[in-house]
């Protein structure tokens, strides 16, 4: 075993691999961006390296590893896990890299040569044509329509077009290319029929230097939004144990084909309605996200497994002793916003509570403090679950869900909670596309009336007494006679009159009667509101009050009379704002101070997490006001610019 590993990652990947290095006590190596410098990888690492150029760049990564001492190197998922050029680079600078062969990265990088090798290797794959052999017009006509276009070079989704005849096809063609160069620097495409309700189901692999590959089950990853996977569980419901049996012997067959060493995840779609038939997507050539749940399903380390295998150890046991126990249920807990069309979030984490248990493993690169910024992908953690069934499974991850905090930051935990109490997840009926389908269900909008009163009751008196310890500082309507009425903006006014401990309350002029705040600890406190008493997380910062229950968060904010954002004003439609709907950096600026512009034309385009969004005017008008130049860093609700309608 090696002395001493680098993680050329961040976030939780770098964290979970610190945890198996610390036990199998090896030296554990972290770099960092300056971005990250006071991020927890960087902090429970033996050793940190600052990287000044990010986590892409390869010279930085080697020389760090080569400075630090570093015999191995672990490239996590992203980033440069996936690159072949970087494992070649490794083996030249006489470093390990805890993966696959250049080759095999190679081979299974470009969709269309993945495909070819497997088939000829007996993999079922999806019937279709691939650029530059087949004319894809032709590939459509013979294998029917619906069909799909996709990049060969590039994955996530992007540049992939469902094309439902073939009047559309031509400009999908055109539309999917331009993706695909602007993406992956290459125009290749694909073409495949299109698989109605697929199921999406990988299999694990790890294979030895020695010749030995097995696999340790599936993965059902069905549960999908813009084909990103949102939770996973193991094993799927939709499998019977002969239909398991192929699957894995067709992924094992996958991996054999190009020579493949380390762990491995081979893809396959299912069509939902003939759960018999398979066919292979594509093999990520790295550690999943998802496998958690492979390791309580298995009760393996795979990143030991990649660590001993890398040092050359064969694989210590053989197919028929793998057994696969109980049930395993994985959610992935993103920096997003679903009331904004799930936009990424950011922020500073203000309060944090991970949730813990028999059963419940959660795995996090957060920390009380950590700023979550637009450098990197919004995914801050991963909730996961196990119990002997299903059922259990499900159960015991959404409490894991309901006790988890994580205030400063908007998370789609609530979403998370809605998703896995649908019923047809809870059947296992499950589709890439039901999340879609349903998320008019699933997401809900404003602060509820509940909530909006147990912020004014916060701002009423907690705070503003702790802050200044003067009592003609406490806003609680007191005065000489009866008490007043004091009006929170909180986006619709809300009325409070007496003390937080025993008040009157209005939301919006609706009168919720007698309310009651209760402090239980610093950053707690229970509201009881028409007989019902809920308990709270709350922090503050600045005139927001976050509060958090049952696994959501809300950040209300106290908002000046006038301010455009302060619905009972009257003047947010129409004041001519443009905000920021995400923190990001400023990409382009496409129009100059004193520009007559029209409603819906492009002002301002923000990337944030590899998102662009483009800001357009309000409406008809004179741009009177522009904050923002390229390159500048917004955060959210950040003014960039300023409208001023025509008369």
């Amino acid at each position: 075993m090696f002395s001493s590993v680098l993680i050329a990652n961040r976030g939780e990947i770098a964290v979970r691999i610190i945890r198996t290095l610390r036990a199998l006590g090896v030296r554990a190596v972290a770099v960092h961006s300056d971005a990250d410098r006071d991020a927890r990888h960087v902090r429970e690492a033996d050793l940190a390296v600052r990287l000044p150029r990010g986590y892409l760049d390869i010279d930085g990564i080697v020389e760090a590893a080569r400075t630090s001492g570093a015999e191995a190197v672990h490239p996590g998922y992203g980033f440069l896990a996936e690159n072949a050029e970087f494992a070649r680079r490794c083996a030249e600078e006489g470093l390990v890299f805890v993966g696959p062969p250049a080759g095999a990265i190679e081979a299974m990088g470009d969709k269309i040569r993945a495909k070819e090798t497997v088939a000829r290797a007996g993999v079922p794959v999806v019937p279709g044509g691939a650029e530059p052999h087949d004319d894809l017009a032709e590939a459509a006509a013979r294998i029917g329509f619906p069909v799909l276009i996709k990049p060969s070079a590039g994955g996530g989704g992007k540049g992939m077009l469902r094309v439902e005849s073939a009047d559309g096809l031509a400009a999908a063609v055109e539309s999917a290319r331009r993706t695909a160069t602007a993406a992956f620097g290459d125009a290749t495409l694909l073409i495949e029929r299109f698989v109605d309700r697929p199921r999406h189901i990988e299999i694990q692999v790890m294979a030895d230097g020695h010749g030995d590959v097995v696999h340790l089950g599936e993965r059902e990853c069905s549960l999908q939004r813009r084909h990103q996977k949102i939770v996973e569980e193991a094993p799927s419901p939709l499998l019977d144990d002969e239909t398991r049996a192929r699957m894995g012997a067709a992924a094992v067959q996958a991996a054999r084909s190009v020579g493949y060493v380390g762990a491995g995840t081979v893809e396959f779609i299912v069509p939902g309605d003939r759960p018999g038939e398979f066919f292979f997507m594509e093999m990520n050539t790295r550690l999943q996200v998802e496998h958690p749940v492979t390791e309580m399903v298995t009760g393996l380390d795979l990143v030991e497994l990649q660590l001993r295998i890398a040092a050359g150890e064969p694989l210590p046991f053989r197919q028929d002793e793998v057994r696969l126990r109980g049930h395993a249920v994985e959610a992935r807990v993103y920096a997003e916003d679903p009331a904004r069309d799930f936009l990424p979030t950011g922020g500073r984490i203000l309060a944090l509570r991970e949730p813990a248990g028999e059963g419940v493993r959660f795995d996090s690169g957060l920390a009380e403090g950590t700023v979550v910024g637009s450098d990197y992908d919004p995914m801050l953690a991963k909730a996961v679950a196990w119990a002997p069934d299903r059922a259990g499974a499900l159960a015991g991850l959404d409490r894991a869900l309901a006790s988890t905090v994580i205030l400063g930051v908007t998370t789609n935990i609530g979403f998370l909670r809605a998703l896995l109490a649908d019923p047809e997840v809870a059947a296992g009926r499950l589709d890439t596309g039901l999340v879609e389908r349903r998320l008019g269900e699933l997401v809900s909008g404003e602060a509820p009336d509940e909530v909006l009163a147990a912020a004014a009751l916060v701002f009423h008196s907690g705070f503003d007494r702790f802050a200044s310890g003067d009592p003609w500082d406490v806003t609680d309507g007191w005065r000489v006679g009866e008490p007043a009425w004091t009006v929170h903006r909180l986006g619709v006014p809300v009325r409070v009159r007496g003390a937080a401990g025993d008040a009157e309350i209005e939301v919006n002029d609706r009168s919720l009667g007698r309310a009651r705040l209760e402090w239980t600890g610093a950053d707690e406190a229970a509201v009881t509101l028409g007989g019902v008493t809920r308990r709270y997380a709350v922090v503050r910062s600045r005139d927001t009050v976050w509060l958090a229950e049952g696994g959501r968060a809300w950040p209300v904010t106290r908002h000046e009379p006038g301010d455009p954002k302060d619905r009972q004003g009257g003047t947010l439609a129409g004041d001519g704002v443009v905000r920021s709907p995400m923190p990001g950096t400023v990409l382009l600026v496409k129009a100059a101070e004193g520009d007559r512009v029209t409603a819906g034309q492009p002002l301002v385009v923000v990337e944030a997490m590899k998102m662009e969004h483009t800001l357009t005017a309000p409406a008809d008008g004179v741009l009177a006001e522009l904050r923002a130049r390229p390159g500048q860093t917004v955060e959210l609700d950040a003014v960039v610019a300023r409208v001023t309608p025509c008369e």
